[in-house]
């Protein structure tokens, strides 16, 4: 079996370093806070480009605790796409805006910047666009209409450790950036978690508050009400150790996408398209093709485990009925939403493992 995503072998690759970090917070009783947090999220910040970060309970606490950071407001209006993971929209709707969307562009998949304009009203207060699959979207583009309108920007780069715009890493944009660190991510956790990047000390100072019971280093002494949302050490003991090998896994997905292009090359399937300005960490290879389903079960039939990177747009899923979206309102994300396909996709995967895979699908679409 080749599994989409091989956290076993990753976990063996490093056993020793991983045990010995947990074993250390254990012997330590040092589960909450301290210098493992501050160690980690000061790295992290300097990989990323950014000056601060705030360490958090997953993706969609980033998301969340951003915006209300930023003075979200019920009503507000917030923009983000239709074919992402449903945390991006419901960490909206949970800090009380309502979610709008703009359709994608064709080949990149992520927001189409030339559509954004027209979903900007007096209600909008920000805009989140998604760097899907570990390639940043256009970005100067994204922040040139945003400051036009005097719109707050927080990019969704859940799924692109290390991805980066014109060389530039991705964290030297925006007001916020939100990572997840779920375990299947590029840089994943032991459980969940997940961290914002800013570049705004005071914005840092608000959401390092709102994280921890709105109090700033005295323990019983709070500015604000707040939440309980923290990374635990013991999951930044871990990401302190894969963060070392973080660049070296990127650059083996990258080789590992290669071997995929050169291999599918001639097949007539649409490959991932890399815009010029971006820098694809590949967390996901995604391609796209007719009969996907048929092929999905193919390949899983022969013990592939490919998988669908998402088969039903947010607008058209149940919990979003009541914004009254019908099927050809955003015909870019509906049309990927059923023709991609993901296929296994890891630091490890071997060139024999590949090879399979192509050989499998290969057989699949004829």
């Amino acid at each position: 079996m080749i599994p989409l995503v091989d956290l076993k072998k990753q976990y063996l690759s490093i056993k020793k370093e991983i045990d010995a970090a947990i074993n250390d917070i254990i012997e330590r009783t040092a589960f909450v806070g301290g210098k493992d947090l501050k160690n980690f999220e000061s790295r992290f910040a300097e990989m990323t480009g950014a000056k601060y970060a705030i360490g958090v309970s997953s993706g969609t606490t980033a998301l969340y605790v951003s915006m209300i950071a930023l003075g979200l407001k019920r009503s507000d209006e917030v923009i983000t796409v239709p074919n992402t993971f449903i945390a991006t929209s419901e960490s909206i709707t949970e800090a009380g805006g309502r979610v709008v969307f703009v359709d994608i562009d064709e080949e990149t998949y992520n927001i189409d910047v030339k559509k954004l304009e027209k979903a900007i009203n007096k209600k909008t207060k920000a805009i989140i666009p998604v760097h899907l699959y570990g390639q940043s979207c256009d970005i100067e583009g994204v922040i040139k209409v945003a400051q036009k309108h005097n719109l707050k920007v927080i990019f969704d780069a859940c799924q692109s450790h290390l991805s980066a715009f014109k060389n530039e890493p991705l964290g030297k944009f925006g007001d916020c950036v939100c990572y997840s660190f779920y375990p299947g991510k590029n840089l994943g956790a032991y459980g969940d978690g997940g961290i914002i990047t800013t570049n705004d000390e005071e914005l840092a100072r608000k959401m390092w508050m709102l994280i921890d019971h709105g109090r700033w280093n005295k323990k019983y002494e709070h500015d604000i009400e707040g939440y309980n949302c923290r990374l635990d050490t013991l999951q930044a003991a871990i990401l302190n150790v894969k963060l070392n090998y973080l660049s070296l896994w990127t650059r083996k997905r990258q080789e590992a996408a290669a071997k995929y292009n050169k291999l599918l090359k001639d097949t007539g399937l649409i490959l991932p398209k890399v815009a010029d300005y971006a820098s694809h960490v590949y967390h996901l290879y995604v391609i796209r093709l007719k009969e996907r389903d048929k092929v999905l079960k193919i390949l899983n039939d022969a013990g592939i485990q490919a998988g669908v990177h998402y088969p039903i747009p947010l607008h058209l899923q149940k919990a979003y009925e009541y914004l009254g979206h019908r099927n050809g309102d955003f015909p870019a994300a509906e049309d990927s939403c059923l023709s991609v396909l993901s296929l296994p996709m890891f630091p490890e995967i071997s060139d024999e493992e590949i090879n399979q895979v192509v050989a499998v699908l290969k057989q699949a679409i004829k």
